[in-house]
């Protein structure tokens, strides 16, 4: 079965991912929760077990240091980051914890993680922990020893395609679902890539709250991130055009049932289009990227 096959299934919620390389970090401690609201950009305060929310690290300026799901279990707060981000969330959070009464442990070795992004309801799975949503951005993720890993996925198997890192990448691309370290970097804002749902302006302190106030509410940031279809293949790295001149540039793409769908970060004064490639091929708007996974909190 082809790439674009087990997108479409993920979709669908016939497919899963094994996300068990995933970075996770316990988080425990009498000021475990209000330590962490204090710091991160979701408010997580009325999280209870089963539930997650996708959060930001920021730094003093208000530039994404790391992205990462809050999943609350009945043990306490679980946090999942890509693998492939820059900086392990633990190693940013442990020069803050000082006097606090907070531990971070690793727990990535210890624990087996799956993913369904299309999947409203968790399948059966016995001796597997429910968390929603996703730390994909959509759908159910589920939780389990290490030690149950090998059994889960043949349970798993009965009923549901296995798919791997590029099928991820291809649902997550046609999803309009940002990647810290593909769609953003560390230089970004989360308004400048697809994370500003992740940001919750009116909680109280946390890093970089002033600077996204200022943001919000008195300017706009440099450049967006935007979801688009194109009209022939592109890949990471091709310039996009508006007016004649340099825009930006293509971050993530995709091919799928004859389509090609891309992400792209373009300049604010650009970002109604109509846009092209370098080569000519017309680029055509879809949705502002990173609301659809809003769409499963």
């Amino acid at each position: 079965m082809g790439e674009r096959d087990i997108a479409d299934l993920l979709s669908g919620g016939e497919a899963f991912a094994d996300l068990s390389v995933w970075r996770k970090t316990f988080v425990s401690g009498g000021d475990a929760f209000g330590w962490l609201n204090d710091l991160v950009s979701a408010d997580i305060s009325g999280l209870e077990a089963g539930s997650a929310k996708r959060s930001l690290l920021l730094s003093p300026t208000g530039r994404v240091r790391a992205e990462f799901t809050v999943a609350v279990t009945a043990d306490g707060i679980l946090l999942i980051q890509d693998p492939d981000q820059p900086e392990a969330i633990d190693e940013l959070l442990a020069r803050y914890v000082l006097s606090s009464d907070v531990d971070l442990q690793g727990r990535t070795e210890a624990l087996a993680l799956f993913g369904f992004p299309g999947m409203a309801e968790p399948p059966e799975a016995a001796g597997a922990t429910v968390s929603i949503p996703s730390c994909l951005g959509k759908g159910v993720d589920l939780l389990a020893p290490a030690g149950d890993h090998d059994r889960l996925v043949g349970t798993l198997e009965r009923n549901y395609q296995r798919g791997d890192e590029k099928d991820v990448e291809a649902w997550r691309v046609r999803s309009g679902i940002p990647r810290f370290g593909i769609d953003g970097t560390p230089e970004d804002l989360p308004q400048e890539c697809g994370f500003d749902e992740t940001v919750a302006f009116g909680k109280g302190c946390y890093l970089g709250q002033e600077a996204m106030a200022k943001v919000h509410n008195l300017g706009h940031p440099r450049r967006l991130l935007v979801h688009l279809e194109a009209s022939e293949p592109v890949t990471p790295g091709q310039s996009v055009i508006a007016g004649g001149g340099e825009v930006g540039e293509i971050t993530s793409a995709a091919r799928f049932d004859g389509r090609t769908v891309a992400l792209a970060r373009v300049a604010w004064d650009a970002r109604e289009g109509p846009f092209e490639t370098s080569s000519g091929g017309a680029l055509s708007m879809l949705a502002p990227a990173g609301r659809d996974q809003a769409s499963a909190r």
